[in-house]
């Protein structure tokens, strides 16, 4: 349902923004803007996105846990997503995940909801013995009471 109501709302918002920035500065220059968003945008994706390459090859290297790594390098793909997609809303939160306070922001909300509906969170650890091929995963888990008292199992 509430992915409904964003795939309704986004386009209505972007819409007005549209319409009022085009009504204040005109049909050329909106449609400059955009274009130019898109461009400035797929120029710092590829710089965000080398460097996040490098950030998941080194912990790879290292044998540490490369997902957070991973998770920015989702982001900013998400990012590329919404400065693609012509719009002034979608080229705001795309610029904001473009910066890694943005993304670790997003992040930090995206755990704080898994740990509020699943009242357990879980941290992996990965390493391997040298000279083996084998790879071990240690995992533990924090049961969290998030407040939620369901009676349903």
């Amino acid at each position: 349902m509430r992915l409904l109501l964003l795939l309704l709302i986004v386009p209505l918002v972007e819409i007005g923004l549209f319409i009022q920035v085009g009504g204040f500065i005109g049909l050329w220059p909106t449609l400059l803007i955009v274009i130019a968003t898109a461009l400035a945008g797929t120029m710092l994706i590829r710089q965000q996105g080398i460097q996040i390459l490098a950030q998941i090859r080194d912990s790879v290297a290292a044998e540490e846990d490369p997902s957070t790594a991973l998770l920015h390098g989702l982001l900013v793909f998400v990012s590329a997503l919404l400065l693609l997609t012509p719009g002034f809303f979608t080229d705001a939160v795309g610029l904001g995940l473009l910066f890694p306070q943005g993304r670790e922001f997003l992040i930090r909300i995206g755990k704080a909801a898994i740990v509020s509906n699943a009242g357990t969170f879980a941290e992996f650890r990965w390493s391997s013995s040298p000279g083996s091929d084998e790879t071990v995963i240690e995992g533990s888990a924090k049961s969290v009471d998030s407040g939620r008292h369901d009676n349903q199992h």
